[in-house]
């Protein structure tokens, strides 16, 4: 997604071929999430907040693979399960806000492994968020704040382990 998004810049004549150059060997040697954000920084024409919202009245809500993910996704479900999996999605935001509203149901997300999480903004009605934070956080990785509410179901969140 950061080469496309590179060569699209590129094609719309928003970067010169140097910068191109330049980029592309930062996005094709980022060995961390910091480093492919610095490549894509300030990109022209690029949206710098996007929203997005997955709702289900009943059923299954689920997100896996390299699907993209918004800086701020909203997630609404009155019965049903919810798993988000990010560990292979393109996170292109230092920062991501999770904002969950379940009635009912179990749900799952899970993070990058070098991710931190912030459940600060959660409230829990009936059982609470099972997270057990690495020993040794790295610093590298997107912030993922989950915050919203559940009502009858438990969240478990845990790092990819790859």
């Amino acid at each position: 997604m950061a080469v496309k998004r590179l060569q699209e810049a590129y094609a719309k004549e928003h970067i010169s071929h140097e910068e191109l150059d330049e980029r592309l060997q930062q996005a094709l040697t980022a060995k961390t999430h910091s480093d492919l954000v610095r490549a894509l920084t300030s990109l022209p024409g690029e949206v710098p907040d996007t929203r997005s919202t997955i709702a289900a009245v009943s059923g299954r809500i689920r997100r896996r693979g390299a699907w993209r993910v918004p800086r701020s996704l909203k997630v609404e479900s009155a019965f049903g399960r919810m798993n988000l999996n990010l560990s292979r999605a393109v996170i292109e935001h230092s920062q991501v806000d999770i904002e969950l509203h379940l009635g009912t149901g179990k749900g799952k997300i899970t993070v990058p492994r070098n991710a931190i999480v912030d459940l600060d903004g959660l409230h829990t009605g009936w059982k609470g968020s099972h997270y057990k934070a690495p020993q040794r956080p790295r610093a590298d990785g997107p912030t993922i704040r989950i915050s919203g509410t559940m009502g009858f179901g438990r969240l478990k969140i845990r790092h990819a382990r790859r």
